[in-house]
């Protein structure tokens, strides 16, 4: 378990507080309901560690690159029935909970799912969802290839929510690589932006740390970026390596790329303004010309 109080605390009334957030990094394997009593026993930790808000990894619940087996999980009601559990333990613990991501079927794309994120409140209830809007399709000098795109369908909307951690954008993992996105997360004022991940091994020991820290700057406001790490039960690896970032683009949490992990971080939420009242980069921003 990692602690990361960069704020401090001393002397500060209920409302200057800074909120604790807790990141879960995980491994996450091919049972579903086996993901979220793991997801569940790091929330119980997270409650006791004083947390307010707990942040998953893409995939979370089921990581499996086995279609046919899957499709039982995805399309046999399991990962409705995980999320089902996630639901009864957000309310039970009163923690608002986002999901980094889960593999659904939704008839609106079928036969393709979706990559989509959920975010849970104290009360069990669904306050948002959002769907991946860039697909990983790769062939990277490893000899590692990844077409997302055969098996999920595109998003087609940005999500930004009311949470505990002031206006959150919601992205996952391959968003990073598109600034654009994050603009209009900053130009709407948001206080934090999601970006949970499962990113492969060389493209993370690449540009997992500088992308993030690009974002966060970028937009002066916090990345937290909940990630998979280690070795899976399908034969893939992850880089790890959960993240968060501050409005400068200072580093306060890094959990390492071992595997299973919790960390705390405790988010001043007036710093993204005092950053950029100091630099005004956003306000600056000016139509993009035509070439």
């Amino acid at each position: 378990m990692t602690v990361s109080d960069p704020q401090g605390g001393a002397g500060q009334t209920a409302a200057d507080r800074p909120v604790r957030i807790a990141l879960v990094q995980m491994t996450s394997g091919i049972d579903a309901l086996a993901n979220a009593a793991k997801i569940i026993d790091a929330m119980v930790a997270a409650k006791a560690g004083g947390a307010t808000m707990v942040f998953t990894p893409e995939m979370a619940l089921l990581l499996d690159r086995d279609r046919a087996r899957a499709t039982k999980a995805v399309e046999g009601g399991v990962v409705e029935t995980a999320i089902g559990q996630l639901r009864d333990a957000a309310a039970s613990l009163r923690l608002w909970l986002h999901v980094g991501s889960a593999p659904f079927a939704d008839p609106a794309t079928a036969p393709r799912w979706v990559n989509r994120s959920l975010l849970i409140g104290p009360d069990g209830a669904v306050v948002a969802s959002y769907d991946k809007l860039h697909l990983f399709d790769v062939q990277l000098a490893t000899g590692e290839q990844w077409r997302e795109s055969n098996s999920y369908a595109p998003g087609d909307r940005l999500v930004l929510a009311d949470t505990p951690v002031g206006k959150l954008g919601l992205s996952i993992c391959y968003d990073l690589r598109f600034a654009a996105l994050y603009d209009r997360f900053g130009a709407a004022g948001c206080t934090a932006m999601a970006i949970p991940a499962a990113f492969t091994v060389p493209t993370g020991e690449a540009h997992w740390h500088i992308l993030m820290r690009a974002r966060a700057i970028e937009q002066g406001a916090y990345v937290i970026a909940a990630a998979q790490a280690g070795t899976h039960a399908d034969g893939r690896q992850t880089f790890g390596h959960s993240l968060v970032i501050g409005p400068w683009g200072e580093i306060l949490l890094d959990l390492g790329g071992v595997g299973p992990d919790l960390g705390y971080v405790d988010l001043d939420l007036a710093a993204p303004a005092r950053v950029r009242s100091q630099l005004p980069a956003i306000q600056h921003r000016r139509a993009i010309l035509p070439l």
